[in-house]
């Protein structure tokens, strides 16, 4: 029996649309050829500085917030207290279901 020819496969990689030809017997990329152009979805590596900035801002307004909510929630829980007890007391005293009182 007669070996087939495989022949190499060539396609586009999806992220940075690179040139690729693999080699299905071995398994393995044996050319490789850069794209001509970038992506356009990549980040723009001469606004990396302005981007870092940004998240560092965005990261300290976050922990700010989170900070000033920790301080005031004593306070909350507390409102929050004062409401369930306030309504609790509206409503009379039930002695509660036992497993045992259904029987």
């Amino acid at each position: 029996m007669p070996d087939k020819k495989i022949t190499n496969i060539s396609l586009s990689c999806p992220c940075c649309g690179a040139s690729l030809t693999i080699d299905p017997r071995l398994q393995k990329v044996i050319f490789h050829e850069a794209a001509k152009h970038r992506p356009q979805n990549a980040p723009d590596l001469d606004r990396v500085n302005t981007l870092l900035r940004e998240q560092a801002a965005r990261r300290e307004a976050l922990f700010q917030q989170s900070a000033a909510d920790e301080k005031s929630k004593p306070e909350l829980l507390e409102k929050k207290f004062a409401e369930a007890l306030k309504k609790s007391k509206d409503q009379p005293v039930e002695k509660p279901t036992r497993d045992i009182d259904l029987d």
